[in-house]
């Protein structure tokens, strides 16, 4: 147990004065750039999931 708790504390340490932190403006830029990609992602795939569900409906129809 004793071990455990000196890896958190060496851990904090390392965070705390080894570790660069990107500056709040440049960290607010990134997160927004990773919503609007995954926003525009998410809409590919919904719009690829729709056209192929389409098509088999499609298909379907004309096997029966």
């Amino acid at each position: 147990m004793a071990g455990l708790i000196t890896y958190v504390k060496e851990s904090f340490d390392e965070l705390k004065n080894n570790v660069t932190w990107t500056p709040w403006p440049e960290a607010q830029r990134l997160t927004v750039l990773v919503a609007v990609f995954s926003i525009i992602f998410s809409l590919a795939i919904w719009g690829v999931d729709t056209v192929f569900s389409r098509a088999i409906q499609y298909y379907f129809s004309l096997i029966n």
